[in-house]
Parts: C-alpha cells; sequence; structure tokens
C-alpha cells in the first residue's frame, strides 16, 4: 500500500518536485548534522543521515532517525523508518543524499520510503552513482510520493565529499593541511618534530584525522618524526584512520611506529615496483601492505594521479596528506589539492627552518577561503578549490 500524495503549497514544479515548505531547512540541518556521526567509518557507502517527521496536530516532530551504520549496511533510511514504525505513514523523510535505487543484499531504499508509507521526501544531495543519479527520486514519484529535491543540498555534499569526489573524479577526496610557524616554516630539517601549534589546534587536527579515510605522509617524514599518525583523542582512538607512506626505495625501517603498529592500524606503503624485495618481504611481515606505483617521468617522485586512481579503487574515499614540504609541493603541483588546511602558530623558527610550500597570503589567491577559526593563540584557515 503507498500513501497518497499530498497537497503541497504553491504545487509542483515543471519537474514534477514539490517546493520547499518553512520548516525544510530546520530539519535537514537537523539530519546534517546527524550524518556527522559517522563520517570515514561507512567503507565505501557515504554517511548518510534520515529524519522521519510526523505531525499529530502539535507540530512537526522527529519520531525515527538513521544514519549509515559502521561498515555501509544498513542504510540511514531503513533504520529511521524502523524507529518510526506506524508514525511513518503520511511522515515527511528528510534524506541527505538521494535515496539509492538498486538493488544489493536489500531492496532500495527508496522502495522501503513507499512501503512505510512516507507522503513526502525532501532530499538534499544528489547521487553521482550511475545506479542512483535520479532513479531513486523517480521510484518516489512513481509510488505517488511528494518530493523536495536539492535541499541544502551544498551543505550536505560536504558530509560526503569524499564518496562524490570517488564517484566523479575518480579519486579520493584531498586534504592537504600543514601547520606553519609566524615566519611561514613548517620545521627544521634534519632537527625531528617541532612544535608549532598549541593543544586546542593540536585536538582539531586530530578530528580531522577522524574524518578521514586514510592520513598520508611522504618516508621523509616518516624517517625524521617518527610519527603514529593516529587519532589521540578521548573516545575516538577507534576512528583512527588508516595510514598511506610514499616511500619509492623502501627505506622504512621494521622499528619505525608506523611498522610496529602496522597489525592494528591498516598501514600501506606506495613504492616502486623494483624496490628491494627483502626490504619490502621484512615490512610485509611486520603486517604492512603494499601498492605498486609508477613514477612520473618529470619528477621521478611516484606518480600520484595514478596512485589515487588505484586508491579509489580500492573504495579509499578521502584522504588527509600531512606530508613535508615534498610532499605538499607534489600535490598542489599536480593540482590535486581540493581542500587545504593552514594552522598558523606564534612560534618563530628562524633562518634554518624550512619553508612551507604555501603560506596564507599565496592560499588566498589560489583557493576560496571557507572558514577561518582561531584556536588559543593560533589560527586555522580552511580553503577550498575556487
Amino acid at each position: 500500500m503507498t500513501a497518497a500524495r499530498p497537497d503541497v503549497e504553491g504545487g509542483a514544479d515543471e519537474g514534477g518536485f514539490a517546493p520547499v515548505r518553512p520548516e525544510d531547512h530546520r530539519f535537514m540541518a537537523a539530519a546534517i548534522r546527524y550524518a556527522l556521526r559517522h563520517v570515514g567509518r561507512t567503507g565505501t557507502n557515504p554517511s548518510v543521515a534520515t529524519l522521519v517527521v510526523a505531525d499529530a496536530g502539535h507540530g512537526p516532530v522527529i519520531v525515527g532517525r538513521g544514519v549509515t551504520a559502521l561498515g555501509g549496511r544498513p542504510h540511514a533510511e531503513t533504520q529511521a523508518l524502523a524507529e518510526a514504525g506506524e508514525r511513518a505513514r503520511g511522515a515527511t523523510a528528510y534524506v541527505t543524499l538521494e535515496p539509492c535505487a538498486h538493488h544489493g543484499r536489500t531492496p532500495p531504499c527508496a522502495e522501503a520510503l513507499v512501503a512505510a508509507g512516507i507522503a513526502r521526501v525532501v532530499s538534499a544531495a544528489a547521487d553521482p552513482d550511475p545506479r542512483v543519479d535520479g532513479r531513486g527520486h523517480a521510484i518516489l514519484l512513481a509510488g505517488g510520493l511528494a518530493v523536495t529535491p536539492k535541499v541544502m543540498a551544498k551543505e550536505a555534499a560536504e558530509t560526503i565529499s569524499g564518496y562524490l569526489s570517488r564517484h566523479v573524479n575518480a579519486r579520493p577526496e584531498i586534504t592537504l593541511k600543514m601547520a606553519l610557524s609566524a615566519d611561514g616554516k613548517i620545521g627544521i630539517r634534519g632537527g625531528g618534530q617541532v612544535k608549532i601549534t598549541g593543544p586546542v589546534a593540536d585536538a582539531q587536527t586530530h578530528l580531522e584525522r577522524a574524518r578521514h579515510d586514510a592520513i598520508l605522509v611522504g618516508s621523509g617524514t616518516a624517517l625524521e618524526d617518527d610519527p603514529r599518525l593516529d587519532c589521540r583523542l578521548p573516545g575516538l582512538a577507534d576512528r583512527s584512520p588508516s595510514r598511506i607512506i610514499l616511500d619509492p626505495r623502501l627505506r622504512l625501517t621494521p622499528d619505525m611506529t608506523v611498522i610496529r603498529t602496522a597489525k592494528t592500524t591498516p598501514t600501506l606503503v606506495a613504492t616502486f615496483v623494483d624496490a628491494d624485495p627483502e626490504r619490502r618481504a621484512a615490512l610485509a611481515e611486520a603486517g604492512v601492505a603494499f601498492v605498486s606505483c609508477e613514477a612520473d617521468p618529470a619528477t621521478g617522485r611516484i606518480a600520484l594521479p595514478e596512485l589515487l586512481e588505484d586508491l579509489a579503487a580500492t573504495g579509499t574515499a578521502s584522504i588527509l596528506v600531512e606530508g613535508g614540504a615534498e610532499t605538499g609541493a607534489s600535490f598542489l603541483a599536480a593540482g590535486l589539492v581540493d581542500r587545504l588546511i593552514l594552522v598558523q602558530g606564534t612560534v618563530e623558527i628562524g633562518e634554518e627552518g624550512v619553508p612551507a610550500p604555501i603560506d596564507v597570503a599565496a592560499a588566498r589567491e589560489r583557493f576560496r577561503l571557507k572558514r577561518e577559526y582561531r584556536f588559543g593563540t593560533d589560527r586555522w584557515y580552511e580553503f577550498g578549490r575556487k
């Protein structure tokens, strides 16, 4: 049994879609916030949220909610409908991504919404997956539901930007993050780690790590700093991303932290095919996985576009690049940086410091400033593509 399509103020537009209602932005904003709960933990599926909202005569209230489960199943819609039960009949469902339309291990979410008696669906971001891309809305319309798409689409897309990049660009979304001293340096070559930012900005960095599928550095940073590359926020240790290290000639050694912990935190080393086979065997014994890479003929370094295509094919949708100057410069030169985070501290390093491949002034020219925060004495700048 399907719900009859209700009358909607203003009628439908030319595409058969219903207009936006005054409460739609409020509930969609709540759904987008709820979707953040599982960002980076849903496998190859995006973290999507659904709110089922019903009005029993005292104003609209949320009667069911769901977010894509860890690992990617079940989807948000089925969880929200299960929680709502009979109250879903005649209600409105707010979904941060167009409901899926393809059959997998379970029926399409669009069909589940119809079967539950939902009267109206408000969706945000469009799904570029060719198995969905408009088909979810078509199922809803054919079932007699009112459909209002593209409500807060831009905001919703930010929460699943890695998923969108993997489908649209055939590569993961790349966020380059660097801490800059007051004089534009990122460290001292040969001097190990240099403390540039304070505890509040550092905690924000760990939150960024938790939101990404993987964190990437070059072998130079790994050898010089011996970093852990994990998330150390209370309660979020299990959200540490996998680790990717660019090491074309296999300079890593089994005694390094990232290698000693490779059996507990997935660690992938990108290297050339002809790299030292004995070193490869020793690292493999420690739990390291490998991806064989091509060399960029112009630089002799790892060809980044091809590597990212390979990573996307494995389901990796978002990568946080925290490498040194060379790694950062390589991603910038290849035009592969989608988001740029620069954290400016008050520490001055001096002439012995390593210059950053990009500073805040240059970033303002090349990218679009989206957000600016102050964390303690540090300035946090987030840029996106222009």
